[in-house]
């Protein structure tokens, strides 16, 4: 059942958040009580801040309102950025992880480190033990973004094409909730 709402809902909600100017991420409907509980991801090439996300969030309960009848009853919306937990599946991850360190699984072979360089459709390269090296998207089983406590080596992002220090971290991790009361 949640699964079908929420297959109802995504048209409607990417719509809303593709006005907003980022892309929908995700979209999940969960029972929660008496209530739903709506949560929607979203993200951008150039992250999401929090005033970001609560302009996506009015701009998403405006569109769930108009559309009501789909929820039938109260609801909570929760909108939010993918954080850094969330794996690289898509090739505009992978450009959104750009020169971060990221652990990954081939299909064939051994889990590997590297930093994230220029990230195409079907590829992206990596510096992995100081050597540029292409991965299809295809050969990689999953990848997730390490967390670094520390700015990379200039020497790696200089490899990488890289020549402003300090910029690298473009991801942010942020959640909006609203609540929603039944209006009749």
């Amino acid at each position: 059942m949640a699964a079908e709402l929420a297959g109802r809902l995504e048209p409607i909600v990417a719509e809303a958040v593709d006005g907003a100017g980022f892309d929908l991420d995700a979209l999940e409907v969960q029972q929660a009580g008496r209530r739903k509980l709506v949560k929607v991801v979203v993200d951008s090439d150039e992250g999401v801040g929090l005033d970001e996300v609560a302009g996506v969030s009015r701009a998403v309960a405006a569109v769930l309102d108009e559309n009501e009848h789909l929820l039938e009853g109260a609801y909570t919306l929760e909108v939010t950025s993918p954080g850094v937990e969330r794996p690289l599946t898509q090739p505009r991850h992978w450009r959104r992880a750009r020169y971060r360190l990221v652990r990954v699984t081939p299909v064939e072979g051994a889990p590997f480190a590297g930093r994230v360089g220029d990230a195409g459709e079907s590829s992206v390269r990596l510096l992995v033990s100081g050597e540029l090296r292409d991965l299809a998207y295809a050969d990689c089983a999953s990848a997730v973004i390490e967390v670094e406590f520390k700015q990379p080596p200039a020497a790696d992002l200089a490899l990488l094409g890289h020549d402003e220090p300090g910029t690298t971290d473009t991801t942010d991790d942020t959640t909006q909730e609203e609540p929603k009361e039944e209006s009749r």
